[in-house]
């Protein structure tokens, strides 16, 4: 075991009953509470499937796809954790079934097992435990500490076939580390039944006995239920799955997920990991110890901002995956952090971009008209990104929508794309303006393959991750709200997830008529990365994702940008006014 390991401690967050019960919030606001003690928090995602990566999975199925700087195609969840961790993870922090035995496949071909016969235990659980405890000494943020604890979340349900193998290595994991470096949260159900509202344990029992079957013993349940513990629940869920009270927590449901580390922190979960990983023995500096405190502080200040009655800023998303809106978990996310950040709510109006569209009005009218009252509306209206033809042209109805009647605009990776087709179509006098993505042998191609990318392999073969957008140096740029927005930096890097791109010999009609791109990639200047509109209250899009880098405490600039126009403010804070004067504790902007 090497020294980075000895001294990383592990919390391994489990689940029962059903899938999707809450254990990247749980886990998430474990590493959160931990940060404000003072200690440095890394987090690893395991995925029982058989896929290399998330990036070809479609988000109806799995949600949506997180894009690391590295460019990593990863699980949602670990949006969840660098957005409450405020952590760069890379790809090696998402496990997967199909990564564990690829590299044990690769191995065995190379003859690095000596013509032993290959087998689940212990080469494929070895492979996952010196995976886990390989990455959990990695740093993850700027000061380069390496992490005091590292938080494992073991995706799926005990008791899956997929997740088997996961699990027995956790099982021998908790040896290898030793007693005081290795807690289990086993997060679980206590399903509320019948009219009189009646909490059930049996589910939590029988979860908790499959565990103990399988080897390992839980330090916390941590059981999600729609109401607090009725009296004499906690009892009794502590004397049958031989825990103590005090390691029984309630997370019912409140007024938001910021809310779930308070309510762990009110419950006395950092006594019961003190106890159990002996974190008062590590060395905390008192440096740390007051960021810890001043984290707190904001979050529980940003939380109390989410249950307030503000006013509210509708933001119509006009998007193809609006049926599962964990499809754009990040854009919601980054929509929440600005808006509370500059004291108002979001309310979020999902608009099917092909209801829009006037094929729409003939075959069902009614979802025609909602949509386009939806989007009458809106105080602004973004368009996210996606692939597939289907609803480009209701997203282009949008921005042309936005363009024309001066309402707030954000358009992000196809947004841009699209932003481009309408104006070259209504603007420029380019009818038949299109992307070689949907129109291969269109006249006017506006948006165009990017020569470097593979047509026939299509996972991990985007441009992808973190990538520099230099602004131009011309006045308008210099004067851009975007630019004033990223602070006038030169150069900033988002990340990136796209294979087509603007069509660079299109660019100069483009700006004749007053679309300008103000950012560029700054390896060679060809690639348009961010357009704003002349004379128009916010018409701005990007095509990278900057929501994958927004932060609770941090919102990203565009998404500020937004808000901040459809709430009328847009004109005041970049004229350096304070936009959240009557608040009392202001949050770090």
């Amino acid at each position: 075991m090497g020294s980075n390991a000895k001294q990383t401690k592990y919390i391994i967050v489990s689940g029962g009953v059903i899938s999707g019960i809450g254990k990247g919030i749980i886990a998430s606001s474990t590493g959160l509470l931990l940060k404000t003690l003072g200690l440095t928090v890394t987090s690893i995602k395991i995925d029982p499937y058989l896929n290399i990566d998330a990036g070809t999975l479609s988000p109806l199925d799995h949600g949506e796809v997180f894009v690391l700087d590295d460019g990593g195609e990863v699980d949602l969840d670990l949006g969840n954790y660098e957005r409450y961790l405020n952590v760069t993870l890379t790809r090696d922090n998402n496990i997967t079934t199909g990564k564990i035995y690829r590299e044990v496949i690769d191995k065995e071909r190379r003859g690095d097992y000596l013509g032993k016969t290959v087998q689940v235990v212990p080469h494929i659980t070895n492979a996952i435990q010196d995976w886990v405890e390989r990455v959990g000494g990695v740093p993850t943020t700027e000061n380069g500490r390496i992490p005091d604890v590292c938080i494992v979340e073991l995706g799926g349900t005990v008791g899956d076939i997929e997740s088997a193998p996961f699990i027995e290595a956790m099982r021998q994991f908790q040896f290898r580390v030793g007693h005081d470096n290795f807690c289990l949260i086993h997060v679980s159900l206590v399903p509320v039944v019948g009219a009189v509202g009646e909490q059930k344990t049996k589910p939590t029992q029988a979860s908790v006995r499959d565990l103990r079957g399988l080897g390992l013993s839980p330090d916390i349940l941590a059981c999600r239920s729609a109401i607090p513990f009725a009296e004499g629940i906690r009892e009794k869920l502590s004397m049958f799955c031989q825990v103590s009270p005090k390691q029984v927590f309630s997370v019912h449901d409140c007024e938001s997920l910021y809310h779930v580390p308070i309510l762990l922190q009110q419950q006395g979960i950092i006594d019961v990991l003190n106890e159990r990983l002996k974190l008062k023995d590590l060395t905390i500096s008192s440096e740390r110890r007051a960021e810890g405190d001043s984290l707190w502080v904001q979050w529980r200040e940003f939380a109390r901002r989410r249950a307030r009655d503000l006013d509210e800023v509708t933001i119509a998303i006009v998007g193809k995956y609006t049926y599962l809106t964990d499809s754009y978990i990040s854009v919601v996310k980054a929509l929440e952090h600005a808006a509370l950040n500059i004291n108002r709510k979001v309310k979020l109006s999902w608009v099917e971009a092909s209801d829009l569209e006037e094929a729409s009005k003939h075959k069902d009218p009614l979802k025609y008209h909602e949509a386009w009252q939806q989007m009458c509306a809106a105080n602004g209206i973004l368009v996210p990104g996606g692939f597939g033809e289907r609803g480009v042209e209701g997203k282009v109805l949008a921005a042309k929508w936005a363009r024309e009647h001066n309402i707030p605009y954000l358009g992000i990776c196809l947004g841009l794309q699209v932003a481009v087709i309408e104006f070259a179509r209504n603007v420029c006098g380019m009818p038949s303006a299109h992307s070689t993505e949907f129109r291969e042998n269109c006249d006017e191609p506006v948006v165009i393959f990017m020569p470097e990318i593979d047509r026939t392999t299509m996972g991990g073969t985007m441009r992808l991750g973190s990538r520099p957008t230099k602004f131009q140096d011309s006045e308008f740029a210099r004067q851009s709200k975007i630019k004033q927005l990223y602070a006038g930096a030169d150069e900033v890097h988002e990340r990136h997830r796209h294979r087509y791109e603007v069509n660079p010999e299109k660019v100069a009609a483009f700006e004749a008529k007053g679309l300008h791109f103000v950012g560029r990639d700054a390896e060679t200047g060809e690639r348009m990365e961010i357009l704003e509109l002349a004379n128009h209250p916010y018409y701005v899009a990007a095509q990278y994702h900057p929501e994958y880098l927004t932060r609770p405490l941090s919102p990203s600039p565009p998404f500020l940008g937004l808000l901040l126009a459809a709430s009328g403010q847009l004109d005041a804070y970049l004229a350096g006014q304070d936009v959240t004067h009557e608040v009392d504790t202001k949050l770090k902007m």
